[in-house]
């Protein structure tokens, strides 16, 4: 089923026809749509105040709190779609892999994914296995009425250089080392996790959610000869196996501007593009057939309004010539950006894009 059909029986319509599913879909739509990567998180005071004294990844596995959190943004700023609060190694930790995330740090794995035998701590993730997902999503659902529900998961790659890594690395030697010195390897653990995340993403589509988004954090350190080779059969894969459900599949990675044709081709319906590559350009890149989601630099946000207002007409400008265009940030929201300053962009673009 391509984005263009209507999912009978299991999207609701009310989401269907929302100004964010009619851009993912590069259909007319009456304001371009905004939500922002990160609009559910540490900018916001009430966030703070619901996961005091709560570690993050049990705050991903209590349904009520995950609803409560993704819809404070909603609520807040008016966005046009609410993005499910989760970590992408969330479906690593329900497999039973020894990790954490520790604060001012990031994902912490135990044993690193260094040898063969290591692939055999990668089980399959089953429903059961996220089953407070499942809860989440029904309880969001029924909350955000005709606003559509973002699931995401992360994109083989990044979930292979924090397990070869052993946590964040800016230079992702360990796994670079595999992916050019033990190619068999290192596919095989891309396509272990392309099941794992592929499941991940079913569990999301068939509770409720309207649209998906992989997020290939890392994916900027390759070259896009390595990419082709190296990830994009992984990342493929992935979007192959949500591919019946008919909803909008999003592709975004940071740094990527090398790779915007190659991320379409794996499967997206929407390309994000980050700060770096004006969107006209981008199209330019990912050629005809996708709608492109972005990319207003987030450090822009701690300018005036005015700067802002200026940078983001820049941005719509670029984007005035696309198929489908979600406008977003080039990354995710800074904690210690204003909310305020997020409420008066949504109105803005809203504003300033009325047809």
């Amino acid at each position: 089923m391509s984005v263009n059909e209507s999912p009978a029986g299991r999207q609701p319509t009310t989401t269907y026809d929302s100004p964010f599913m009619k851009a993912c879909r590069r259909e007319p739509v009456p304001h371009t749509p905004v939500w922002f990567m990160r609009q559910a998180g540490r900018s916001l005071p009430e966030y703070r105040k619901v996961r005091e004294g709560v570690p993050m990844l049990e705050s991903c596995m209590r349904p009520e709190l995950v609803t409560e959190i993704t819809l404070q943004p909603v609520r807040r700023h008016g966005v046009d779609a609410a993005i499910y609060f989760s970590d992408i190694v969330v479906p690593l930790k329900a497999i039973g892999l020894d990790l954490d995330i520790k604060p001012g740090v990031g994902p912490v794995v135990e044993q690193p994914v260094r040898t063969r035998a290591d692939l055999a701590r990668l089980r399959d993730l089953t429903p059961e296995d996220v089953s407070y997902v499942t809860e989440a999503i029904g309880l969001l659902t029924r909350e955000l009425g005709s606003t559509p529900l973002i699931g995401f998961a992360g994109a083989p790659f990044t979930l292979a250089s924090y397990l070869v890594e052993g946590g964040p690395s800016r230079t992702y030697e360990n796994a670079k080392a595999m992916m050019y010195g033990d190619p068999e390897l290192w596919a095989d653990l891309l396509d272990r996790l392309a099941d794992i995340t592929a499941a991940f993403l079913k569990v999301q589509i068939e509770a409720g959610a309207s649209a998906v988004q992989l997020f290939d954090s890392w994916v900027g350190a390759l070259a896009p000869a390595d990419y082709r080779r190296s990830v994009m059969p992984a990342s493929v894969k992935v979007f192959e196996a949500v591919a019946g459900y008919g909803v909008p599949r999003i592709h975004f990675g940071v740094g990527t501007g090398e790779l915007l044709k190659l991320m379409g081709e794996a499967g997206a319906d929407v390309v994000g593009v980050d700060w770096r590559v004006p969107l006209d350009e981008a199209a330019r890149r990912v050629g005809p057939g996708k709608a492109l989601q972005g990319n207003l630099d987030p450090t822009v946000l701690f300018s005036s309004t005015e700067a802002v207002e200026t940078k983001t007409r820049e941005v719509l400008d670029a984007a005035a010539g696309l198929e489908g265009h979600v406008f977003n940030l080039g990354h995710g929201v800074m904690p210690s950006t204003d909310p305020d300053a997020l409420t008066r962009l949504v109105e803005y673009v809203h504003t300033h894009t009325a047809r």
